[in-house]
C-alpha cells in the first residue's frame, strides 16, 4: 500500500494547520478541538514551516512552566520536519516514523502539503494489507486441496 491510499482512506482529509505567529495556547486549543496529536505549522496553508505536537507542548511546560503557552508556535515547533511523498510505501513511512521516533508526518507533493499521516494510520494500513495477504494465501491453500 502507498501513502496516497492511506490519505484517501482517512475520515478527516482536511489538513489542519496553524500559523507560526499563533500562540501555543491557540494551537493547543486546535489540537483539543480536533482531537489530534500534532498540527502542521504553515504560513500559507500550503507549505510546511514546522510541526507542533502535544509532546512539544508538554516538554516545554515541564521545563519552563505554563508561560510557554503565551509564546509563538514558531518558538516551540520542530522546524526540521521529515516529510514523505504520496508515492512512498506504508512500510517505508512506518520505518521512517519509527526510526525518527515521531508519530506524525506531513505528506507533500511538489512542495505542497497533500496530507498528514499518523503512525496509527500507517499501522492500520499495514494490518489491513496483511489481512488481505493472509486471506489470499488462505484462499490459495484452500483451493489447492
Amino acid at each position: 500500500m502507498i501513502v496516497r491510499n492511506i490519505i484517501q482512506s482517512k475520515k478527516i482529509t482536511d489538513i489542519i494547520s496553524v500559523k507560526p505567529t499563533d500562540t501555543v495556547m491557540s494551537a493547543a486549543q486546535v489540537l483539543s478541538r480536533h482531537r489530534i496529536g500534532a498540527v502542521v505549522v504553515s504560513s500559507d496553508g500550503k507549505t510546511v514551516d514546522g510541526i507542533l505536537s502535544e509532546r512539544d507542548i508538554v516538554k516545554n511546560i515541564g521545563s519552563g512552566g505554563v508561560d510557554c503557552m503565551d509564546k509563538n508556535v514558531s518558538e516551540l515547533m520542530t522546524s526540521q520536519v521529515i516529510q514523505c511523498s504520496p508515492d512512498d510505501t506504508a512500510l517505508s513511512a512506518m520505518e521512517t516514523m519509527s526510526n525518527g521516533r515521531f508519530r506524525h508526518m506531513p505528506v507533500t507533493e511538489d512542495g505542497v502539503m497533500v496530507g498528514l499521516i499518523s503512525i496509527g494510520d500507517v499501522v492500520n494500513a499495514r494490518i489491513s494489507e496483511m489481512q488481505e495477504e493472509n486471506s489470499a494465501l488462505t484462499g490459495m491453500i484452500s483451493n489447492s486441496w
